[in-house]
């Protein structure tokens, strides 16, 4: 079973100071946070919905979502 953590993940800093973190290989599955710990911690929560989402649709999972 793949998982957030098993995915390639982005962390970047943005020009006001926040930081934004994604999955590249997942459309809208991105997050911000105050500092990088929080970005990651609210992509988590991304990713999971994002999984949901697909699960409930019936739709064909990319790579880097789980099962």
């Amino acid at each position: 079973m793949r998982s957030l953590h098993d995915s390639t993940i982005v962390l970047q800093p943005e020009t006001n100071g926040t930081f934004v973190a994604y999955v590249p290989a997942i459309a809208g599955c991105h997050a911000w946070g105050q500092t990088p710990q929080e970005a990651q911690q609210e992509l988590a929560n991304v990713f999971e919905r994002v999984r949901d989402e697909y699960l409930e649709a019936g739709k064909t999972r990319p790579d880097n979502i789980a099962r």
